[in-house]
């Protein structure tokens, strides 16, 4: 049995302890587009953003989560640790992100001829990593 997709992109959904300067970041700093939001079942809402086919969506329950995600990326912890956005203005985003403050966790570098990649922290701890292939 195989998956049959019924879009390019997929839904990520990401568990927020400040939604607003979540949706700041992916909205205003990166660009994403807001479609809007609506309550989840047992409490808090869903923001939903854009990235061409894939759908970002940012959670915020009510009552907020304890705890807040482990710090220090891939080596930190298991699980989701990171996501990617393959972009065509890497410099760009990137001092985007460093402008609205992000944490910056790998400055744009070439890992291969024709790859380069960047990686931020988003106002959660969450890494985002950029790439651009030329």
């Amino acid at each position: 049995m195989t998956m049959q997709l019924g879009k390019a992109g997929i839904d990520l959904g990401i568990v927020v302890r400040d939604v607003e300067a979540m949706v700041a970041f992916y909205r205003d700093t990166l660009g994403l587009y807001y479609e809007g939001a609506n309550p989840v079942p047992g409490g808090g809402e869903m923001h939903r953003l854009w990235a061409a086919e894939t759908m970002v969506k940012l959670v915020a329950p009510d009552p907020a989560p304890a705890a807040g995600n482990p710090p220090g990326g891939l080596r930190a912890a298991s699980g989701m640790r990171y996501f990617t956005f393959t972009v065509t203005n890497l410099d760009e985003v990137f001092d985007a992100c460093s402008a609205a403050g992000a944490a910056v966790v790998l400055t744009p570098f070439a890992v291969a001829p024709s790859v380069r990649i960047a990686m931020v922290e988003d106002p959660d701890g969450n890494h985002v990593e950029f790439l651009e292939r030329s």
